[in-house]
């Protein structure tokens, strides 16, 4: 049985020569970068007035895709680059505002690649000559150094919406039992580049390990996670899953369960977090409640981290109660990603049960935050079974390599923000007939012909 145990970014001025940014006819988006080769972002991807800018390694999300406008704003999420408060003092940090037009986020370019912007005179400043990621941007006099360096997106037209990135693509890989495959094997066969790597639990206390019961550091796990990121690749750990202790339930509070999620974030230096719910232990309302109030704290301390949420639906779509307590709290998640599967019955076409339900998790996150379509859309993921599902075999499902070109087709023309399942495990045939024992996946298949499905999608 699969029980997906495993399953879930003035002085100088005048003798430069200014350029006006690109005209409306030829716009351009892309990504704006600087010191370092790292691209500005917006922190966190929030779209709240206020949210800092910063540096951080290129990654092709939506929170480093600026678009220049005749009008010389630049902007991101639909907001602009703005000056806060329409300083002009040197150390004065940029941020997103809703575009109003002001001088504070009209910005030109120079000779000297120079941001310059027109209310202050002052030039676009990556804060102390770092370019470590999360570096803040300030406006500063200026200067021709490196940190008031930019590459501005040039090019005739608007580029496409912006990439969903390699991170998007990460099914899950277990080391947990049975014969794990080698993650570079799949990586060189496939092209995939990360992996989601389940499960992290409760030891029985508010302390987290890899199935409860193997430490972060060294073992097979830390052996994956060297393997993979040796190979150009990084992981993201899952949180939770269908068995064994949760982390949510055995921490007493959301600052424990938040300090127990940065155990994992440090012992890693992670880029995202997945949090698997699937479990009766999820149900109850105070956990739920912790996992939220938790997942903000992370938020806030780790600017640019990625958060998944991965859980469970119906054919129609998911419950709606998780989605509405997170935006009631003031939680942005990256990806609401569904598991669509175990709907119990053989012989449906899962490919089009799963487009359904994915149609109506975007209706849930839509009103929950109040997104258009297209931004919920963004919001939303999908996390499917490959070959032969749960249960008994009368009723188990069989999502078919066709099934898996039927939910790349939907992701590719709503630009998801992930698109993963579960899992490489499963992802090769089985040498005799399926035994439910998630080594393989039952139908007839090459080795990692559904991680090729998926591999290649950019968002």
């Amino acid at each position: 049985m699969r029980k997906r145990t495993i399953a879930l970014l003035t002085g100088a001025l005048s003798a430069l020569a200014l350029t006006v940014l690109p005209a409306t006819a030829d716009a351009a988006t892309g990504q704006l970068t600087g010191i370092g080769g790292k691209c500005v972002d917006v922190a966190a991807a929030g779209t709240a007035n206020g949210t800092a800018i910063q540096l951080y390694d290129c990654n092709g999300t939506n929170a480093q895709q600026w678009t220049t406008n005749s009008d010389n704003s630049i902007q991101a999420l639909g907001k602009c680059l703005d000056v806060t408060s329409a300083g002009t003092a040197d150390g004065t940090p940029i941020q997103l505002w809703d575009c109003n037009g002001s001088a504070a986020q009209k910005w030109t370019s120079n000779a000297s690649k120079n941001l310059v912007n027109t209310g202050s005179g002052k030039c676009l400043d990556a804060t102390g000559n770092s370019s470590a990621n999360g570096t803040r941007l300030q406006i500063w006099t200026c200067a021709a150094t490196a940190n008031q360096q930019w590459n501005v997106p040039t090019g005739g037209g608007s580029t496409p919406p912006p990439s969903a990135g390699a991170m998007a693509v990460a099914p899950y890989i277990y080391n947990g039992w049975g014969s794990p495959p080698s993650p570079t094997t799949v990586m060189s066969a496939t092209g995939v580049k990360w992996f989601t790597m389940a499960f992290i639990l409760s030891n029985g206390y508010c302390n987290p390990q890899w199935d409860g019961g193997r430490p972060l550091a060294g073992g097979v796990d830390q052996g994956t996670v060297n393997a993979v990121r040796g190979a150009g690749g990084d992981i993201i750990p899952s949180f939770g899953g269908y068995s064994g202790n949760k982390l949510e339930s055995s921490c007493s509070s959301a600052g424990e369960l938040a300090a127990a999620y940065q155990k994992v974030i440090n012992a890693y230096g992670l880029k995202a977090i997945d949090i698997d719910i699937e479990a009766d232990a999820y149900s109850n309302g105070t956990v739920q409640q912790r996992t939220v109030d938790a997942l903000k704290t992370v938020r806030a301390n780790n600017s640019g981290i990625k958060i998944y949420v991965t859980f469970g639906t119906g054919q129609t779509g998911p419950d709606n109660s998780l989605v509405n307590r997170a935006a009631s709290a003031g939680l942005t998640v990256d990806a609401w990603t569904i598991m669509p599967f175990d709907f119990g019955g053989a012989g449906k076409n899962m490919g089009n049960l799963t487009v359904s339900a994915a149609e109506g998790l975007k209706n849930v996150v839509k009103n929950a935050y109040g997104y258009t379509d297209d931004n919920a859309y963004r919001h939303s993921g999908i996390s499917s079974m490959n070959g032969i599902t749960d249960g008994d075999p009368g009723v188990r499902e069989t999502v078919t390599l066709a099934d898996f070109g039927t939910i790349r087709a939907y992701a590719d023309q709503h630009h998801l923000a992930r698109l993963t399942f579960w899992s490489v495990n499963r992802d090769r045939p089985c040498p005799g007939g399926y035994e439910g024992n998630d080594t393989c996946s039952g139908v007839s298949q090459a080795a990692w012909d559904f991680t090729r499905v998926f591999a290649s999608y950019a968002g």
